[in-house]
This record gives C-alpha cells, sequence and structure tokens, in this order.
C-alpha cells in the first residue's frame, strides 16, 4: 500500500472578490436609474475591478509574507 501523506490544503477565497465585485458593481448600476443595461455594464466592471483588486493588491502581499 501507498503512505499517503495527508497535506492540509489552504482554503481560497478569492471567489468572495468576485461575488463583492459584481454584487456593488449591479447595486451601484441599478442606483444610477438610468436602466437595466447599466446594471449589467456594473456588473462587469465590478468583476473586472475585483479581478484587478486580486492580482495586483492580495497576490503581491503573498510575496512579502
Amino acid at each position: 500500500m501507498k503512505h499517503q501523506h495527508e497535506q492540509e490544503e489552504e482554503k481560497s477565497y478569492d471567489y468572495l472578490y468576485y461575488v463583492v465585485g459584481l454584487i456593488t458593481g449591479l447595486f451601484t448600476g441599478a442606483i444610477l436609474n438610468v436602466g437595466m443595461e447599466w446594471a449589467l455594464v456594473g456588473g462587469v466592471l465590478g468583476l473586472l475591478s475585483a479581478g484587478l483588486f486580486l492580482q495586483i493588491l492580495v497576490k503581491g502581499r503573498e510575496r512579502d509574507i
């Protein structure tokens, strides 16, 4: 039988940044009160800003530790 070493895997909570970005983008687009298509644009921009935040700020912090 093989010896299986159980390694603890770090849980990734990156999806939370995307969810928060999506929700706040949709909410901001809906608040503008210019139409529901702007809510979709806000959602896309929220996802893009969450991805940018993850790649620049969060991933960069891991290297400093």
